[in-house]
């Protein structure tokens, strides 16, 4: 029995169609943006893989792998994805009547 080879830089994709061409793993909607923030919140690579059942374990590691090699784009994406989710809280917590 042959085991099918599997190229590494096939696992990681960017497409201007999927997710406005962020890198993420091929065949799926999961960002390496996502991998990354779930192992910067202190999962390894084997949780991270049993956490999201729909990608490999080998998958998770292409990801950290990006991740590594080019952790100025992601840590920036990453910044930029906080920074919105702060703006959007401040506005929704302006929009919320206060309670008496």
């Amino acid at each position: 029995m042959t085991a099918t080879i599997i190229e590494i830089g096939t696992l990681i994709t960017r497409d201007l169609q999927l997710r406005g061409g962020i890198p993420i793993i091929a065949g799926t909607a999961t960002s390496v943006r996502r991998i990354a923030a779930l192992y910067k919140q202190g999962n390894n690579a084997e949780e991270i893989a049993a956490d999201l059942d729909h990608i490999t374990l080998a998958q998770v590691y292409a990801a950290l792998s990006y991740y590594h090699a080019n952790q100025a784009e992601i840590e920036a994406d990453l910044a930029a994805q906080q920074a919105e989710y702060e703006s959007l809280a401040e506005l929704n917590s302006q929009k919320m009547p206060e309670k008496t």
